[in-house]
């Protein structure tokens, strides 16, 4: 059997599961295929492919060129950038992993503590020998708004609480019952844009959500208010976004997902003072990639006694 570690940026896959007890021919990747064509050149071959999430996309085109290909498996329980009808038609079995969400909800909060708080700047200035630049903003008594109030916004929700902030919600299907649950009010769109000192986007993408914020719910925002995005790059209309960070609509945008990644080097968003990125590491630790290589392994160990686990449909 031969198997394909996909994107491993930190190449750490190999020290995180027993991979040996597989007694297969591994072979790591730590760089991104350039394009769909890099991809099936370099999978030519592999039985067992292990997707990092959706890092590497698997549309029809690529799967129908990896005759080879008989087990991909995603890390986390759905993965968009597998076109799973495809590989039902080749024969391609798809499992997923174990997931928690704990780690972007983490995430969420340092990205908004070292917003409000200038972190990057004063560190930047401690470490260069200065000493204090800023006059940070606090949360107490602030609004904090949730873009979708599912699993990761309601626990967002909950820590802002304990911050002493105010919490409003809205998405498309969120009642008042519901946000009153996890002590939110819940609002309409415009309430949530015009009224929000911090704005967090908890959605999953799809056609409803894809440029769910644009230039016009930009505009709409207090010129001190941050947004906050450890979801989906394309839930925010890039070209909009950089826009308002250059006129100064908004006062920050933190954010750890982008409409590509990895982000190019010469991306506007870069150049911006007031953005703080970083590169999608909203899912990035220890213990998760325990789980996902650690479920992994034992994905393709049931594949090979046929008795296929964690099927994605």
């Amino acid at each position: 059997m031969k198997i394909a570690i996909l994107d491993d940026y930190q190449n750490v896959a190999l020290s995180l599961a027993d991979w040996e007890a597989l007694d297969a021919e591994t072979t790591v990747f730590t760089e991104p295929f350039a394009d769909a064509a890099g991809a099936v050149r370099a999978l030519a071959g592999f039985d067992v492919v292990v997707a990092m999430r959706e890092r590497t996309r698997f549309p029809p085109e690529v799967l129908e060129q990896l005759p080879d290909l008989r087990l991909l498996v995603s890390t986390g329980p759905r993965n968009a950038a597998i076109d799973l009808d495809a590989a039902r038609r080749l024969g391609v079995t798809v499992c997923g992993t174990g997931y928690s969400a704990s780690p972007t909800i983490e995430l969420t909060w340092a990205l908004i503590l070292a917003a409000v708080r200038n972190l990057p700047e004063e560190a930047a200035s401690v470490r260069a020998g200065g000493w204090q630049l800023s006059l940070g903003t606090g949360l107490h008594g602030k609004t904090l708004g949730l873009l979708g109030l599912g699993r990761i916004g309601s626990a967002v929700a909950g820590i802002g609480q304990a911050f002493g902030m105010k919490t409003i919600a809205w998405s498309q299907n969120l009642t008042a019952e519901k946000a009153a649950e996890h002590g939110v009010r819940a609002v309409s769109k415009g309430e949530l844009f015009a009224d929000s000192d911090v704005l967090s986007i908890h959605l999953v993408l799809s056609q409803r959500t894809r440029a769910l914020v644009g230039a016009a719910e930009l505009a709409a925002m207090k010129d001190t208010a941050i947004l906050v995005n450890t979801s989906r790059g394309p839930i925010v209309e890039e070209d909009a976004l950089v826009e308002a960070l250059r006129a100064r609509q908004i006062g920050k945008a933190a954010i750890d997902v982008y409409d590509t990644e990895p982000l190019p080097a010469d991306h506007p968003l870069r150049a911006l003072p007031n953005a703080l990125l970083t590169p999608h590491i909203g899912y990035v630790s220890r213990d998760l990639y325990e789980t996902f290589y650690g479920d992994a392994v034992a994905d393709i160990a049931a594949f090979r006694a046929g008795s296929p686990v964690r099927l994605m449909t």
